[in-house]
């Protein structure tokens, strides 16, 4: 009997081997891209408001997309990307930069980083929820795992307590798995460069008089805080998202979504050789687990439903 044309092909066929790839290598450029997103914000947020650096960054990053979508005469989503594009907007656009600025007010870059591990999962659930896929248990064993390991090493950093900047991670981490697991699914047959342009320019009517007026109050920055904000806006609202979403929607966005257990130490290492925070031994312990994870979530199956 032949295989339904729904079901992806066999993980051992050539083509899917390079679909697989190809996800996880542009998967990580993102993450390596997204690594430096919280310590750019902590530098940010030293000088601004941090509603201003959470919406302030959308706003920037509105102004590129919008002149691509011009200059290439891109299509509009049809009705059944829209959906997929409005919800990436309030989840990663809006939302999640919004909720790790306030975050970021008072836990360290360092400390807050090892929530992003949870994203993997979340943006698996959204995944299962909304795009189709259907992750087997082997799946969700080795994506559990993983996020007991990031609990474990934030309470480690904690001292087994969680300041309330880590309610507003656990936050982010929702609305960043949703805008993930959504951005990815439009981008499937919009093109992950036109889901993220197109989140970013449906967002700018609405954060442009927040944005507006929040900057005429603040005085004018620093030269490390102009440049932290252009990385926000340039680096981790904009390109990085050419790279995540093709990387998901080439790879599956369960499965792909799984690197993004690597950004917590990314971020732990960039913080400690930028910013010269303090980085333990017991972290690249952790990192090896981590990656051991990432290699057993690789070989889970991951089906697309009927």
């Amino acid at each position: 009997m032949t295989r339904p044309a729904l079901y992806p092909p066999s993980p051992a066929t050539p083509a899917a081997s390079s679909s697989l790839l190809e996800g996880y290598g542009y998967g990580f450029l993102g993450v390596l891209v997204f690594s430096l997103t919280l310590p750019m914000t902590r530098v940010a947020v030293a000088e601004l408001a941090p509603l201003l650096v959470g919406l302030g960054r959308a706003l920037i990053a509105a102004v590129p997309a919008v002149a691509l979508l011009w200059l290439t005469r891109s299509r509009r989503p049809n009705r059944q990307e829209w959906p997929g594009v409005i919800l990436a907007a309030v989840g990663i656009v809006v939302g999640w930069p919004l909720a790790s600025s306030l975050a970021m007010q008072t836990v360290s870059s360092s400390h807050g980083a090892v929530f992003n591990g949870l994203l993997p999962l979340s943006t698996a659930a959204f995944a299962a929820l909304r795009s189709g896929e259907r992750p087997s248990a082997a799946f969700w064993g080795w994506a559990v795992v993983g996020a007991a390991l990031v609990t474990t090493y934030a309470l480690r950093q904690g001292h087994g307590t969680l300041a309330v900047g880590d309610l507003w991670l656990l936050v982010a981490v929702v609305l960043g798995g949703m805008g993930y697991a959504e951005g990815a699914r439009a981008s499937r047959t919009l093109g992950g460069w036109r889901t993220i342009c197109w989140a970013l320019a449906i967002s700018a009517p609405v954060v442009a008089a927040p944005v507006g007026w929040m900057a005429a109050q603040a005085g004018w920055p620093s030269a490390a805080v102009v440049s932290a904000c252009a990385y926000l806006a340039f680096g981790s609202m904009f390109l990085g998202f050419f790279a995540w979403y093709r990387g998901l929607a080439a790879g599956g966005i369960a499965r792909v979504g799984q690197v993004q257990l690597l950004q917590p130490f990314l971020t732990v290492v960039a913080a400690a050789l930028l910013f010269g925070e303090s980085v333990e031994p017991a972290t690249f312990l952790f990192a090896v687990a981590v990656i051991a994870v990432i290699a057993g979530g690789r070989r889970a199956i991951v089906r697309t439903a009927k």
